[in-house]
């Protein structure tokens, strides 16, 4: 029998109005002055606002960081550092999106570290370069349903220097406590809700296809294609519906535990497209998906048939792929890259990149720069 390491997420409070028990959280967790984190396109809303009010009038001095862009580069991170140096914050409350999430993950990981943040990459064993009694206690608030960066070790910020999404990590960034509370996703844009939906999806589908043994991750990532399948369409139909929402929160959490496993070329070319172009990171996988799958299809073609069978389709690959393009039809998904205003100028750039990226090593066939450019090719033109 093969042998395997795994490790499972944090603790979780999940359901609708659980924002209330922030406070008593932040009592529990030891964190007396947090540095609240979030990105610049939420924190004036009143999702936001409310949340951070709820601490004052709890009497918890609460300090807001909110310079950060839809892909964090460096100097985001850099600024974060900063102000919680200055401001005395002894813990992060990670509030948003991916974006949000992740910047405030890696600033609550560098807040007590003397090595500049690319010394972490998550290659081979840098992490070990930490030292973790700098490492600041985080506390994870998704306001979206697609990152499941809330039940993730790492983050993922843009070297602007390279345009390069690098990925930083460390077993001690997976936050204390996650508040998944569905009722702070109702506002999104439709083009949001779908788009982080689709995120959630990837995860779910790349993790179950990536090679390997983790009967635990596939059993996780199969219930979470099954969930958004069946809620995604409904939140984008009806933002208010908050048990969908919850159900979309759910398969946001369960694809990034499930991707411990292992992702594959839909992240890998998603990756530097979007460090290239600056696209919404959710709807490139979308993007991406259908001719990842058909390029995969000779290895995965009988997993993908089992998975068609437990989401009550015929049991096939083409059930599914025609299952992920109705989807996406139904999202308003772009159906190529050339839709997204990605043009072919970066072509070579994008297949060198794509096959050096941390993600590409979990596609269940090798990504080699003419598979990734086949890919490439396909998304341009629409050619599933």
């Amino acid at each position: 029998m093969t042998k395997a390491n795994w490790n499972y997420p944090t603790a979780i409070k999940f359901g609708p109005g659980r924002i209330a028990e922030l406070p008593e959280v932040l009592k529990a967790t030891g964190i007396t002055k947090p540095l609240f984190v979030t990105d610049a396109g939420l924190v004036n809303l009143p999702v936001t606002q409310k949340t951070i009010q709820l601490l004052r009038d709890a009497g918890i001095p609460v300090g807001v960081f909110a310079e950060v862009k839809p892909n964090p580069i460096s100097a985001n991170v850099e600024a974060g550092i900063k102000v919680l140096r200055e401001g005395g914050h002894d813990g992060v409350i990670a509030f948003g999106g991916g974006s949000g999430l992740d910047v405030g993950k890696v600033i609550a990981f560098m807040a007590g570290q003397t090595r500049p943040m690319w010394d972490f990459e998550d290659i081979g064993d840098w992490w070990t370069r930490a030292d973790p009694k700098g490492i600041f206690p985080i506390i994870a608030v998704p306001t979206t349903a697609g990152t499941g960066s809330e039940v993730g070790r790492a983050g993922v910020i843009t070297d602007e220097t390279t345009h390069t999404k690098k990925v930083i990590f460390h077993p001690l960034m997976m936050p204390k406590v996650v508040i998944a509370d569905p009722e702070l996703t109702v506002g999104m844009p439709r083009f949001i809700t779908a788009g982080t939906g689709m995120d959630a999806l990837a995860h779910c589908l790349e993790a179950y296809c990536a090679p390997g043994y983790h009967p635990l991750a596939d059993g996780i990532a199969v219930e979470g294609i099954r969930l958004v399948f069946e809620n995604l369409p409904k939140v984008v139909a009806d933002p208010n519906d908050v048990e969908a929402r919850g159900h979309m929160m759910s398969a946001a959490a369960m694809g990034a535990t499930a991707f411990q496993k292992g992702l594959g070329a839909i992240h890998a070319l998603s990756h530097p497209v979007g460090a290239l172009y600056d696209t919404h990171h959710g709807m490139t996988n979308a993007v991406f998906m259908p001719y990842v799958l058909m390029v995969n299809k000779p290895v995965i073609e009988a997993k993908i048939a089992r998975l068609a069978a437990y989401l009550g389709l015929s049991p096939t690959f083409e059930a599914f792929l025609h299952a992920v393009i109705g989807l996406r039809l139904r999202l308003d998904v772009p159906h190529t890259l050339a839709e997204f205003k990605v043009d072919g100028s970066k072509r070579e750039l994008i297949g060198d990149m794509a096959i050096v990226d941390p993600t590409a090593g979990g596609n269940p066939v090798e990504l080699t720069k003419a598979r990734a450019l086949e890919i490439f090719d396909r998304a341009m033109e629409g050619r599933v």
